[in-house]
């Protein structure tokens, strides 16, 4: 009876061989530290015999010491074709939950996939992108949030959560998005990516903002003298809500757009964030997260991160422009030739 009803409720080992009786035999707990890990990926285990995973009813393979048993740790890596079709896929603005519908894998996995992808990714740009002859660079920010929205925060929530905004400098003649830094939209983060830009440019460069006042101050102290610089100031209005229509999301009116020089002497022909921009627009349409009323936002900012930085390693160096023919980096001299998608993963990982 006791064995039928352990049976029947399909419960773990420990019940089952406490509702067996006497003596009570807990199951074993290996000690992982006293065993070294080989280059297969499993723990070498003196005095133990595995069984083959066609041997056993788990579907892998089992190593028994003592009598006990314990799983074998085998790194489950999937192969680079599923792995590319699963980049692909979120690049072109795939949700989490539609990609693993599509290819069955699970909704965790292909997130830690992304995750360690865009890691790299963030790698592969920051030891790339240096020493850009840009001579006009436009910025400006685009917003998202993490986990809820600023209006929803209270005391408790960690200061990760609310409102991101994605800074974005861009040479707007090769279209080569130079640096980014997803952070809030305060003086810091202005500070921490002008500083970053400068790093990665060399000359004199034109640049132009909006009208967000710390990149004053941020452009005079990492450019100092070296930059002329403007910024293009708008005015908005209320919108115009249709007649008969819900006006609780109407779009903004831009009733003005003035340029003002603040640094050097900037041709104000080219005073103008139209390129910028259009990669906001690009960023919307290609990153899933970033599409408003839809519950596909970042839960975390690491996965933020990471979702940006896989975002601009394609558009830099994989995505062919529709207007230049070949990739941003290779108009900017970055490279030589056009990346294919597996050598991006394959740089990834490195």
């Amino acid at each position: 009876m006791t064995a039928f009803r352990a049976d029947s409720l399909r419960c773990s080992g420990v019940i089952a061989a406490a509702l067996a009786g006497p003596p009570f035999l807990p199951p074993f707990l290996p000690n992982f530290d006293r065993y070294s890990l080989n280059s297969c990926g499993t723990f070498a285990i003196q005095g133990s015999y595995t069984k083959p995973a066609h041997e056993n009813k788990c579907g892998f393979p089992l190593t028994y010491v003592s009598g006990s048993r314990i799983i074998r740790d085998v790194m489950n890596v999937l192969p680079q074709d599923r792995q590319a079709a699963i980049i692909v896929a979120h690049i072109e603005g795939s949700s989490i939950r539609s990609i693993e519908r599509m290819t069955g894998v699970h909704r965790d996995t292909i997130m830690r996939l992304i995750v360690r992808t865009g890691q790299g990714c963030a790698r592969i740009l920051d030891e790339n992108i240096k020493n850009v002859s840009a001579k006009r660079i436009q910025a400006d920010e685009i917003w998202t949030y993490v986990f809820k929205k600023q209006a929803h925060l209270n005391t408790e929530d960690h200061p990760d959560m609310g409102d991101q905004y994605v800074f974005v400098g861009m040479d707007a003649d090769t279209k080569l998005v130079i640096s980014h830094l997803v952070g809030k939209r305060d003086a810091v983060s202005a500070y921490y990516f002008i500083r970053d830009l400068k790093d990665r440019v060399q000359g004199r460069p034109q640049v132009t903002t909006d009208g967000f006042r710390p990149y004053i101050s941020a452009i005079e102290d990492c450019f100092g003298a070296d930059v002329d610089y403007a910024q293009l100031v708008k005015l908005y209005g209320q919108p115009k809500a249709a007649s008969g229509s819900r006006d609780w999301y109407p779009p903004v009116q831009v009733t003005a757009a003035i340029p003002m020089r603040v640094n050097g002497n900037p041709d104000m022909r080219y005073v103008s964030t139209s390129m910028v921009e259009r990669q906001n627009l690009t960023i919307r349409m290609q990153v899933r997260r970033f599409t408003r009323l839809t519950n596909a936002f970042s839960k975390k900012l690491e996965n933020l991160k990471a979702a940006i930085a896989l975002h601009f390693a394609h558009y830099n160096f994989v995505r062919i422009h529709q207007t230049l023919r070949v990739t941003p980096a290779m108009a900017a001299g970055v490279t030589d030739h056009l990346w294919t998608l597996e050598e991006l993963l394959n740089a990834a990982k490195d």
